[in-house]
């Protein structure tokens, strides 16, 4: 051997590409189906641990791998439904959005629920949760975490919390400097997330309850556009309103210059982490309400989970889906990633309580949030809505609820899911 030359060029080339494919199909004859999981890349390891839980406890039936998508949702959205468009049947399981399911089933993207299982997955399970997965009657997807907004106050700066936007509103003026309410006003899923919460709270919706018209009920309507003009227009505003995320009304909540944020409950850990005397006097209530006599009632949000249509395991991955799904994952979902679980029964866990110390006011909330609208054209409403409402200071109440109606009705008329 020692006189030989080693092989180089095309020859060198053709011998590795043989030992490579010979050793793909003596893997692949070993036997175990691998399940790819696509979800947003969660920062805590929670998504990664579940997957190794079932796949030890699948015992070679399976091996589930995450490929990671960003943590924008939009981003998200945007790399699945390309993929989904080509028949892609690497993807087994999906990690979706709660206002994804319409658009993801009438597209026959995602396989509906299998009949046999239904029960399973719903049972135990917060109704509003398993109403963001079902689609023209059918389970689309199982429940896998929920959230939804609270109202962060000061305890140092107020002694109970609001019960109205309006209270919270005056309160906030007459705090002076430190009166500063943080908000989501920035033209992004957010806004719609703001204005969807405050029209649900005055007893209306966007959409019909089979997502085929218009509603926007005229007073209701009125009623949460006055208060988002109220808002921009007080002084208690943040100046950067108009470009304020979910993060950047964090970041400035920690500061220590607001006394009022609207938010999900990612901010408790945050504070606490980042700002620990900003959290020593942080409180929690819910979500104000447009009237006194009417409680508020907050859009959902989460993460579901679907199996890909195109895939070569189905029923495989619709028992990977259960698996990750469960109540343990759950569990550890909310330990270490702050999500909030949708299994009821883990509210009372005490593992859960201690991360979450206003569980129940979070399961209060959660018990009648509301959906956001649910049509295959769900991003084309979100659209219509964040534009013409964008930015809040120039809303114009009773001219503009029109000029909603005409920009939802547009949209529900469009073609494409892109």
């Amino acid at each position: 051997m020692a006189g030989k030359r080693p092989l180089t060029g095309a020859a060198g080339l053709f011998i590795l590409l043989v030992i490579f494919a010979a050793g793909c199909v003596e893997d692949q004859s070993k036997g175990t189906p691998l399940l790819t999981w696509y979800v947003f890349d969660e920062p805590s390891g929670a998504f990664v641990q579940a997957a190794e839980n079932c796949s030890r406890t699948a015992a070679g039936a399976y091996t589930i791998d995450i490929a990671l998508l960003p943590t924008d949702a939009d981003q998200q959205r945007e790399q699945l439904v390309r993929r989904l468009a080509a028949g892609d049947d690497s993807i087994d399981i999906i990690g979706m959005d709660v206002i994804w399911t319409a658009e993801f089933a009438e597209a026959g993207w995602i396989l509906p629920w299998p009949h046999e299982a239904r029960a399973r997955i719903i049972s135990g399970r917060l109704r509003p949760a398993v109403e963001s997965a079902t689609y023209e009657n059918r389970l689309q997807a199982a429940p896998f975490t929920t959230n939804t907004q609270l109202l962060w106050y000061r305890t140092d700066r107020i002694a109970a919390p609001p019960a109205t936007w309006k209270e919270m509103i005056e309160q906030a003026e007459s705090l002076g400097d430190k009166g500063t309410i943080q908000a989501q006003g920035e033209r992004y899923e957010g806004l719609t997330v703001f204005f969807t919460s405050l029209l649900a709270s005055a007893g209306s919706e966007i959409l019909s309850s089979d997502g085929r018209s218009v509603s926007l009920a005229t007073e209701p309507t009125t009623q949460a556009l006055r208060i988002m003009k109220m808002l921009a227009d007080s002084p208690a505003s943040d100046p950067s309103l108009a470009t304020s995320r979910e993060d950047q009304a964090r970041l400035a909540f920690e500061k220590g210059n607001s006394t009022f944020m609207i938010n999900y409950t990612f901010v408790w850990p945050s504070a606490r982490r980042n700002a620990p005397s900003v959290a020593d006097n942080m409180g929690w209530a819910r979500w104000p309400a447009v009237e006194k006599d009417r409680a508020s009632r907050v859009a959902i949000g989460g993460l579901n989970l679907g199996v890909g249509a195109y895939t070569s395991h189905p029923e495989l991955a619709f028992e990977a889906a259960e698996c990750l799904a469960s109540e343990e994952n759950q569990r550890m979902a909310a330990e270490l990633g702050g999500l909030p679980p949708t299994i009821i029964k883990l509210y009372n866990d005490p593992v859960v309580r201690s991360t979450f110390p206003f569980a129940d006011t979070l399961l209060a909330t959660l018990k009648d949030a509301v959906q956001r609208p649910r049509t295959p054209l769900y991003n084309d409403i979100s659209l219509a809505v964040s534009r013409t409402l964008h930015p809040l200071n120039e809303i114009q109440p009773r001219k503009d609820v029109e000029r909603l109606k005409r920009a939802v009705k547009r949209a529900l008329h469009s073609k494409g899911l892109l």
